[in-house]
């Protein structure tokens, strides 16, 4: 099969086959195409959307790349992808929450670019955490503990990492079909029997609006039903951060305090409930949705996933007493002081990807691969839409390296905001629940 014949297909606007998409995407691993090629492929994606048999085989073809990990164990093996925002830990309750309930979790997560924090920059704020593991170290872990969040190995999906780069610089990066082959390939890679997806929507989402959302959420579960594994999706709120910090070891603390029971954030305790209860269905370990919610919040509330979640910790080289200690762990800025705003009333609206980008002038994310991060700094106690400020109730507080950075952190805080005399209504956390 000849890649300038499958072109020229792209190029005359009609529909490839699912065997041309199939020898595409392993040739882009193999190397048999050309970076030249594989741009001419990502624009005719970009401006003609594939079918849904040619986008499946594409995304299989990209996972077949690479590694496909097969596992030998007494339930079934899931995970859950975000499609990234501000204050989103979720998968620090989560992971450990569903191995309580008796699943296997090999959680392959990112790390953060741009205004989006990334899963492994929160985990590796905790003293001794590694992401990097091998294939032996995962299995063990996930075997005897039920949970591993750790970092892809560099031969999970390589078509994806070079088709990305390609998409980057082409301007592709927005395709619907690509997005879902690049997300897909990676976590189905991960042999998985269930997969629900949290589709963000709003200010500090890659979606802006619901329509954006809805396609991506239905190209996400209907190719990953297409791929053999059962899938689901929520879209949820991202007009406003999670919860109210933003930054890597203040995520992680938030997290531990609603694992502990300590100070529950609800809108992280309730999106984990809603994610875990779509996988207990989904797998079969619950008959419905409802039950399944049901189980997840009775290993939270036990203590079943907190201990859990120590264990994952210091399997992956972490504190062995981490729940009972982790304000003595988690490293603390030198500079911590509340922000104000310039004038009193209520929270209309947030600028959530700007939040994400003061985060990252404080240096707790990175805007190129590479960037070192500070763990400490960030932001917490961060208003919500609704809530009211004034020159006594902040705005946030912010953690920093030094008061230069928090005087600049402030500033970009104030223009994140929209006070107004009356606000706005707090939104709904969880729009629609997507389905093949």
């Amino acid at each position: 099969m000849e890649a300038k014949r499958i072109l020229a297909t792209l190029r005359l606007g009609e529909q490839p086959t699912a065997d041309e998409m199939a020898w595409f995407g392993a040739a882009i691993g193999s190397g048999e195409v050309t970076d030249a090629q594989a741009g001419a492929f990502a624009m005719g994606v970009c401006r003609d959307p594939l079918g849904e048999e040619a986008r499946v085989a594409l995304t299989l073809a990209m996972r077949d790349s690479g590694k496909v990990l097969d596992w030998a164990l007494d339930g079934p093996v899931v995970d859950k992808h975000s499609t990234g925002g501000v204050g989103d830990c979720v998968s620090l309750p989560l992971a450990p929450a569903l191995a309580a309930c008796g699943v296997y979790v090999p959680m392959i997560s990112g790390r953060g670019l741009g205004h989006t924090g990334g899963t492994l920059d929160k985990l590796e704020a905790i003293p001794g955490y590694t992401a990097e593991v091998s294939e032996t170290q995962l299995r063990e872990i996930v075997g005897s503990i039920g949970c591993a969040i750790v970092g892809a190995s560099a031969n999970i999906a390589p078509a994806d990492k070079r088709l990305y780069a390609i998409r980057d610089v082409t301007g592709t990066v927005e395709s619907i079909d690509l997005i879902t082959a690049s997300i897909l390939s990676k976590k189905l890679a991960a042999g998985l029997d269930a997969l629900v997806l949290d589709v963000k929507m709003g200010s500090g989402a890659f979606m802006k609006d619901m329509v954006e959302a809805r396609a991506l959420a239905h190209s996400l579960v209907d190719t990953a039903e297409g791929a053999g594994c059962r899938a689901s999706a929520l879209i949820t709120e991202m007009g406003q951060p999670l919860v109210e910090t933003a930054g890597n070891a203040l995520e992680v603390a938030e997290s531990m305090k609603t694992l502990t029971g300590e100070a529950v954030a609800t809108p992280l305790w309730d999106l984990t409930v809603a994610l875990g209860g779509e996988l207990l269905a989904l797998c079969g370990i619950a008959t419905d949705e409802a039950e399944g919610r049901g189980r997840i919040e009775a290993v939270l509330r036990s203590g079943e996933a907190a201990e859990t979640f120590e264990r994952m910790i210091h399997a992956l080289g972490g504190p062995a007493d981490f729940v009972g200690a982790w304000r003595r762990h988690l490293p603390v800025a030198p500079v911590v002081r509340d922000i104000f705003p310039e004038t009193s009333g209520a929270v209309e609206a947030v600028d959530t990807e700007a939040v994400g980008m003061a985060v990252v002038l404080l240096g707790g994310g990175r805007l190129r691969e590479g960037d070192r991060l500070d763990p400490s700094v960030g932001f917490d106690r961060l208003a919500g839409i609704g809530m009211t400020v004034s020159d006594k109730q902040p705005l946030a507080q912010v953690h920093a390296a030094s008061e230069e950075a928090a005087e600049a952190a402030a500033k970009a805080i104030r223009a994140a905001y929209r006070i107004t005399r009356d606000g706005a209504p707090a939104p709904e956390l969880i729009h629609e629940r997507i389905t093949a």
